[in-house]
């Protein structure tokens, strides 16, 4: 699952993260006496390891997300966290293509100090068999046992590695008893939206047969087909990348409620009827001039000025990833927003089966084997993840983002108004509500989130009761240099070449002899033994997953 990818812009209202590069002074800068401090603060697992030294420390992070815009230092919650720790966090961020700046990184053998990337990533697996990160385990028993308190035992158990060590600590991940305990709060952040003004003007027509849809679009088209001069875009999707599209798979196919397994087995979803459908029924939209080719080139940033422009009719689209574009829309116009509809679904009109947090998260974070000083790294990591730290992260400075009001811990009215009025301002000007989310707990933040508002709450509300964990189908793919690591490479990226073909077929016809075409090459790929191995995987999680509900 790709659930947040972009995330995602932010699970519980926003945030990014920090990062470090590499220096060379070859893993530990520590001198020998505090070599020694470290062993003696091992010695009392009960105590944070980061209180024994708040010298001044800058640990470069990478982030693997070319739209994080925000710099630590600048604002009060980050320049608090320093003054506190003595950590400063230099971030690298790629200026364009994410995996191209990764890989030549991997190549060079050397990593800045920290680095996040979406679990999902096939170079995750990369720098743990490239031996280029450190394991979090072993760190913490030389440096800091307060670690085995904060890290919740199921998602270690989760992201243990078959060498026994684990080497990555994810955000935003949900265990089978968070969700005993946080069921009915959990949202998900899949949405199919359409601009409320517009939609109320059509009459609020049903979207969620392939007629109702592609006839909903048309009449868009016709009613307002320009917005503020410029061409309406009938729909909006997640963008096209080299294995596909977000938007039209995962989340179309659950949008569809199309199982993930049968009886046990894992059920082949691009082969389902329903979902060839639908592809077909955007094929359809395209024929007629419904698709609007920015959405077949469009990457974030465009797409988002195109979201606070309001040129978007309907989008399939994670909530989340338009929160700024959405309150600007607000702020100047409550009936321009979006709003979350019931959209496509199967013949029998079942409700979506969304995907809600999941054990594994969004992304993960490592620490490399070039970290200039291990100590202070994972003292550092088990800090962010400790309630302390989470509470620093989200809530800020007792005084300046926050005070005990009504006898509970909560933002400043003004703090709060911004937060609800413009994200990318409140990042700027406080850097709280995990504006830097590298390793947010979004369970533990529940209890100082403030209830969400308008224009926010609809879409998250919509969500409620359509959510589902899908924990046990998490990281079943196969990656790295393995032969099913290599077959499933091949395979995605058929897919990705593949899937706008589709869109764009002249008839039903050559979308089938396009799509039989991609099923031949998956198969010649070698996707027995893909799924073979995701059936083996998904096996095994089932029974993980069993263990950690004891």
């Amino acid at each position: 699952m790709r659930t947040t990818r972009s995330i995602l812009t932010l699970l519980l209202s926003g945030a990014l993260v920090f990062t470090a590069a590499c220096s060379n002074n070859g893993g530990e800068s520590q001198a020998p006496a505090k070599e020694g401090e470290a062993a003696a603060v091992a010695a009392d697992p009960n105590a944070p390891g980061w209180k024994a030294d708040t010298s001044p420390i800058t640990f470069d992070w990478y982030l693997n997300f070319s739209w994080f815009p925000n710099k630590w230092g600048v604002d009060p919650t980050s320049q608090y966290i320093t003054k506190k720790t003595g950590v400063n966090l230099n971030f690298i961020v790629p200026a364009g293509n994410e995996n191209e700046k990764l890989n030549t990184m991997i190549a060079s053998g050397k990593l800045p100090d920290f680095i996040t990337l979406g679990w999902y990533e096939d170079n995750v697996k990369k720098m743990i068999e490239g031996g280029l990160v450190l394991p979090l385990n072993k760190l913490a028993e030389q440096y800091d046992p307060y670690f085995v308190k904060v890290a919740d035992p199921a998602k270690v158990s989760w992201y243990t590695q078959p060498d026994g060590s684990v080497y990555g600590y994810p955000n935003a991940s949900s265990s089978p008893k968070d969700y005993q305990k946080f069921g009915d709060k959990q949202t998900s952040n899949q949405t199919f939206v359409v601009r409320k003004d517009m939609y109320e003007a059509l009459g609020r027509p049903d979207m969620r047969t392939p007629e109702g849809f592609v006839n909903a679009l048309k009449a868009a088209k016709e009613k307002f087909p320009e917005v503020n001069g410029q061409p309406l875009i009938p729909l909006g999707l997640h963008e096209f990348g080299d294995t596909g599209n977000y938007s039209l798979e995962g989340f179309l196919q659950n949008f569809l409620a199309i199982p993930m397994e049968k009886d046990g087995k894992l059920y082949d979803r691009y082969t389902d009827s329903e979902y060839l459908k639908w592809l077909k029924t955007l094929r359809k939209a395209n024929e007629m001039g419904l698709l609007a080719k920015d959405i077949f080139i469009d990457k974030r940033p465009q797409m988002e000025e195109k979201i606070s422009q309001g040129r978007y009719f309907a989008m399939m689209y994670q909530r989340t990833d338009f929160a700024a574009q959405q309150n600007a829309i607000y702020a100047k116009d409550p009936n321009s927003v979006y709003i979350a509809v019931d959209g496509p679904a199967n013949a029998k009109g079942d409700p979506p089966t969304l995907a809600g947090p999941a054990i594994s998260g969004w992304t993960v974070t490592l620490i490399s084997k070039d970290v200039k000083d291990k100590a202070r790294a994972i003292r550092f990591l088990t800090y962010l993840l400790s309630e302390e730290g989470q509470k620093d992260m989200y809530l800020g400075e007792k005084g300046v983002t926050y005070d005990t009001i009504d006898g509970k811990d909560q933002f400043k009215p003004e703090v709060l108004e911004l937060l609800n009025k413009d994200r990318s301002a409140f990042d700027k000007k406080y850097g709280a509500s995990h504006t830097f989310w590298m390793l947010m707990d979004t369970n533990m933040n529940l209890q100082w989130a403030p209830p969400a508002v308008e224009p926010a709450k609809q879409l998250e509300d919509w969500t409620k009761g359509k959510t589902r964990g899908f924990s046990q189908f998490d990281q079943i793919n196969p990656t790295g240099t393995s032969e099913e690591g290599i077959a499933q490479g091949k395979i995605t990226q058929a897919f990705g070449k593949t899937l706008p073909k589709l869109l764009l077929a002249k008839s039903d016809a050559e979308f089938d002899q396009l799509f039989e075409k991609f099923l031949k090459d998956r198969q010649s790929a070698g996707y027995d033994k893909v799924k073979a191995y995701q059936q083996k995987k998904y096996d095994e999680n089932v029974k993980k997953l069993e263990q950690f509900m004891k």
